[in-house]
């Protein structure tokens, strides 16, 4: 459970536009670095990827997820987080992954990984991937009081989680068992030499 002390740095950091602003920048640094040091950087391995020959992308995703699994469920058992649940609708899960496969094809990079080859040097992820990003959020700000009324709404469900749907009251008894089945998923990937 949370203590007087834990609370009062929270209270800190959301109060200080400056700390959060720093905060952000330093994880944006380390989060660049693990991208570049896990390769997924580089237009020749997500190409890979995108051909089902050099399988690094997802086993850097799905560590990813494994990792942010057990973090985030025990931040929770131990009170330092609440998980804030948004729900969806297919007008924003249909033309938003549409949206991002389609510049993900085209460029070769997705918005964090142009960023990260951007910073060792690949031009064409500083002009196609930065300028790009730059330009489809402008047009996104935009157009967003049209879209949401007309799109973004439609077909809304629910904020359930499958620890939700499963009606569980322990969420390890759900963490637990995908956390392994992802880990064993990876050991498959790579007994394949994938």
């Amino acid at each position: 459970m949370t203590n007087d002390t834990d609370s009062g740095k929270l209270q800190t950091i959301r109060a200080s536009k400056p700390l959060q602003f720093g905060l952000a920048l330093f994880f944006g640094f380390i989060f660049g670095f693990l991208l570049q040091k896990g390769g997924v950087c580089y237009y020749r391995v997500i190409l890979g990827q995108l051909l089902l020959k050099d399988f690094t992308v997802i086993k850097v995703i799905l560590s990813a997820v494994i990792t942010g699994m057990i973090g985030i469920y025990a931040m929770r058992s131990m009170g330092w987080v609440t998980l804030h649940k948004k729900s969806g609708s297919l007008g924003t899960t249909i033309p938003g992954p549409l949206i991002f496969g389609i510049g993900f094809g085209l460029l070769g990079y997705c918005p964090g990984t142009s960023v990260g080859a951007a910073g060792h040097g690949a031009l064409d992820a500083l002009i196609g991937g930065i300028i790009g990003i730059t330009i489809g959020a402008g047009l996104y700000a935009a157009v967003y009081p049209r879209l949401k009324k007309r799109v973004l709404g439609y077909g809304s469900f629910r904020d359930k989680t499958l620890i939700d749907c499963l009606k569980v009251t322990n969420p390890w008894t759900v963490v637990l068992p995908v956390v392994l089945l992802l880990v064993l998923f990876l050991c498959l990937i790579e007994t394949a030499g994938l």
